[in-house]
């Protein structure tokens, strides 16, 4: 199994880069709940050390669960690594569509972690609203030109001044993104085990808002709760 390497972070640092930033999402995919992103930023002081308890990190969807939990635990416990959480509401995702939410979760991700970006276009006070997130870290106070954003994906984030680098299936590749998807699947997860207390009986504990056949069983036998996609089709449909 190919694990992410740390080659181009290297190079972009000899470049002079100061900081590089890897952004992934997850739950683009799901019936029900928020999309949710992680932005993290890496010094080259991060990849000037070892790191044995991180041998192996990969990305999320090929980790356990348990595995996730302790390699984000031991993320958090670096010294040069910082990250922010956001995620965008089932609400907004049915209003402005599911790429639209994720890209704008990504520029909230970004801003937060690096306190610099422009919006292109007005973000709605609903929307903001719906739109959260969390942060560990300081934003850094170096110029623009001196950071750079590696985004996995094929386009580039709307609004963010930053260099950008779009990489296509960049959480398989990259291990500042392997890093993000990692964190942002961890903190998804404990949204929708939050969730299976509040709206019981869809599993969402279990299968996370994917659309398992359990899943779609219980949605068509309970009907759409709050948290459902409802401009996705198994939703849409019985809407």
């Amino acid at each position: 199994m190919k694990i992410p390497n740390k080659t181009l972070e290297k190079k972009l640092f000899k470049s002079g880069y100061r900081y590089v930033f890897g952004v992934d999402e997850v739950g683009m995919g799901c019936l029900a709940g928020p999309v949710v992103v992680c932005a993290v930023r890496v010094t080259k002081d991060f990849y000037k050390k070892i790191h044995p308890a991180l041998r192996g990190l990969r990305e999320s969807k090929l980790l356990s669960s348990a595995q996730r939990e302790k390699f984000a635990k031991e993320l958090m416990k670096e010294k040069d690594f910082a990250y922010a959480v956001s995620w965008a509401s089932p609400k907004v995702i049915d209003k402005i569509n599911i790429y639209q939410a994720s890209k704008l979760a990504m520029f909230r991700a970004v801003r937060k972690i690096g306190g610099v970006a422009r919006v292109g276009t007005p973000v709605t006070r609903r929307q903001q609203s719906s739109i959260s997130g969390v942060m560990r870290g300081r934003p850094p106070t170096s110029p623009i030109s001196k950071t750079i954003v590696l985004v996995d994906g094929n386009t580039k984030i709307k609004g963010v001044d930053y260099d950008q680098m779009p990489i296509v299936k960049g959480d398989r590749k990259i291990f500042v993104i392997a890093c993000a998807s990692i964190i942002a699947k961890v903190h998804r997860d404990k949204i929708m085990t939050k969730y299976a207390k509040k709206y019981p009986n869809y599993g969402f504990e279990k299968h996370k808002g994917y659309g398992t056949k359990y899943h779609q069983a219980q949605l068509i036998a309970l009907g759409p709760c709050e948290i459902h996609r409802r401009s996705f089709a198994p939703v849409r449909k019985l809407v």
